[in-house]
C-alpha cells in the first residue's frame, strides 16, 4: 500500500504502518553514519546535550557524496543499518521514532522498535542519485570534521522508502522469504 506521511513522526502515524507499505515522506529528517553514530551515543552516555533533538525524528544512514554545481546534495544512497545496531536502542529510547538504511536489523533493534513504538525504513541501496532528487535542502548541522558523515538537516519531498519492521515486530525480510517459500515451494 503506498502512503504518503510528514515528519515529525507521532504515534498514529508509526502504528498506521505496516511492513511491506511504501511510504513517501516529506519534512526534515537527519542524516547519520558510524562516527556520528558513536558521538551521539557517547554524548547520550555521558548525559550531554546532542545536536539534535531525537524525539519523533528519523535518522537516514548517508554518507552523501559531494554535490555537482547547482545540486543540493550529492548521490544519496543508504548505507549498511547493521553497522548502526549497537547504537540503534539507545536513540530510540531517546525518541528517535525512525530509521532508514538498507539490511537487516538484529534482534535487540527489532525489540527497541517495538518497545519504542518506531520503524525502520528501507531505501533502494544503489539508487542513490535518483534519491537526491528528492532532497529540496540539505544543511551540515554538527560534527563537520567527519566529511561526508557529519550530521545533516535534510528536507524532503516524497522521499520513497519501504517499511521493513513495523512498531509490531512484522519484519518484511522474513514474511517476504515465507511468502516466497509458501508460493513458489
Amino acid at each position: 500500500m503506498n502512503k504518503y506521511i510528514n515528519t515529525p513522526l507521532n504515534s498514529d502515524i508509526v502504528c498506521d504502518l505496516s511492513a511491506g507499505d511504501f511510504v513517501y515522506i516529506t519534512g526534515t529528517i537527519y542524516t547519520a553514519r558510524d562516527a556520528a553514530h558513536e558521538r551521539l551515543y557517547n554524548a547520550l552516555i555521558e548525559n550531554r546535550e546532542i545536536p539534535f533533538d531525537l524525539l519523533n525524528n528519523i535518522v537516514y544512514y548517508l554518507g552523501p557524496t559531494p554535490a555537482k554545481p547547482n545540486q543540493v546534495i550529492g548521490s544519496a544512497g543508504p548505507t549498511t543499518s547493521s553497522r548502526m545496531d549497537k547504537y540503534a536502542p539507545l536513540l530510540m529510547e531517546q525518541g528517535l521514532k525512525g530509521m532508514i538504511g538498507k539490511g537487516k536489523r538484529n534482534k535487540q533493534v527489532v525489540d527497541a522498535i517495538i518497545n519504542s513504538n518506531a520503524v525502520y525504513f528501507a531505501a533502494i541501496g544503489g539508487a542513490g542519485a535518483l534519491l537526491s532528487k528528492c532532497i529540496t535542502k540539505s544543511e551540515v548541522i554538527a560534527y563537520e570534521d567527519l566529511g561526508t558523515e557529519a550530521i545533516r538537516k535534510l528536507e524532503v519531498k516524497d522521499f520513497p522508502v519501504i517499511v521493513v519492521i513495523d512498531s509490531k515486530g512484522n519484519n518484511l525480510y522474513e514474511t517476504a522469504v515465507h511468502e516466497y517459500k509458501l508460493k513458489f515451494m
